[in-house]
């Protein structure tokens, strides 16, 4: 797990850095690391929650992230806990494959922290943050296509259901004219320039968030398919997880703990035929669910870390029942075809 992730831009766009890992008590009670257990770290970031999971047990952990800042900073650690740390440069969704060609057919845990790292918020040259300047960039993986593209070349119908459904933005809509009016004069390259323009349109009171946050997150969402991964990587973690084993999962903004909660609901329900049809057969349950609803942090923590305020943990153990199909993952993730038409380009 990414430790220092802080979710959204509410939290994380000011003020120094302070790479905690979110409730990190909760995640190890939930893991429950195990000697010579395997684990898949899928955001490894700062390497804090790997770091806990070798120090808690005498295990393995295999570390993933498709940031080459997080694994070049990460080799300090593959050094302290040599033999027992690989770490990989690779996006999440692919955690099964990397986990086998670590030589591991099956592991005894999964867990995931979802979203922006604190690290690469307070970067200001990496573009996340719109209280510092730099380049609209955005790219966690840093290739593709940036946040500077997407605003270059949406239309403003595109640009505004982009900004409302993945930054559930009410004034979408005049963020989008405002963004179309600016390029007009000249190109949006800039964190702040596009801060001020939005700003423009986005009015917030002294104790609400900043009037960017949402198209700000709107924007890397896209930029870094985040749902998509997120969606990819549920269904990763169901095929490589042994009987027993564990997914545990934190998330830090409501699309993407809707994602999880309804990928949890149903892989750990029982299907049932209608009482106006025959009964069929169904998928068996591939989860079983550890906790009832989500895990929040309290208010110690809180407190001492404002990053994890909105942070909420769901995590579930693995069944012997067979992986469902991947087909059924769809439905987790809201529509936004035109992005896809503009990966491609």
């Amino acid at each position: 797990m990414m430790a220092g992730r802080g979710g959204s831009e509410t939290d994380a766009a000011g003020g120094p850095a302070r790479h905690l890992p979110v409730l990190l008590n909760e995640v190890l009670d939930h893991l429950a690391p195990q000697p010579g257990g395997v684990y898949v770290d899928g955001t490894f970031g700062a390497g804090g929650y790997t770091r806990a999971i070798l120090e808690a047990a005498d295990c393995r952990v295999i570390a993933i992230d498709r940031d080459p800042n997080a694994i070049r900073d990460g080799q300090e650690l593959v050094a302290t806990f040599a033999g027992r740390l690989t770490l990989v440069p690779e996006r999440f969704s692919a955690l099964d494959a990397v986990a086998q060609a670590a030589g591991e057919a099956l592991v005894d845990g999964v867990v995931l922290d979802i979203g922006v790292s604190s690290m690469q918020i307070d970067e200001g040259e990496r573009g996340f943050s719109f209280r510092r300047d730099g380049p609209l960039d955005m790219r966690m993986s840093q290739d593709g296509p940036s946040a500077a593209d997407l605003v270059a070349k949406l239309s403003d119908t595109e640009l505004a259901n982009l900004i409302y459904r993945f930054g559930e933005e009410r004034h979408s809509r005049a963020v989008a004219k405002a963004i179309l009016a600016a390029r007009a004069e000249a190109p949006i390259e800039r964190t702040l320039q596009l801060a001020d323009i939005v700003s423009k349109v986005v009015w917030a009171k002294p104790h609400e968030p900043h009037p960017a946050t949402r198209t700000f997150q709107a924007l890397r969402i896209a930029v870094n398919d985040e749902l998509g991964e997120l969606a990819r990587a549920l269904a990763a973690a169901e095929r490589i997880l042994k009987p027993g084993g564990r997914l545990v999962v934190v998330t830090f903004h409501s699309l993407e703990d809707r994602i999880v909660k309804n990928f949890l609901a149903n892989r750990s329900k029982v299907a049932s035929g209608s009482r106006h049809l025959p009964a069929v057969a169904g998928a068996a349950p591939s989860f079983t669910l550890l906790a009832r609803g989500a895990v929040e942090p309290g208010e110690e923590e809180r407190a001492g870390n404002p990053r994890a305020r909105s942070a909420k943990l769901r995590a579930a153990a693995r069944t012997t029942a067979p992986a469902h199909p991947y087909g059924d993952l769809g439905s987790l993730l809201p529509p936004l075809p035109v992005l896809d038409a503009h990966r491609r380009r």
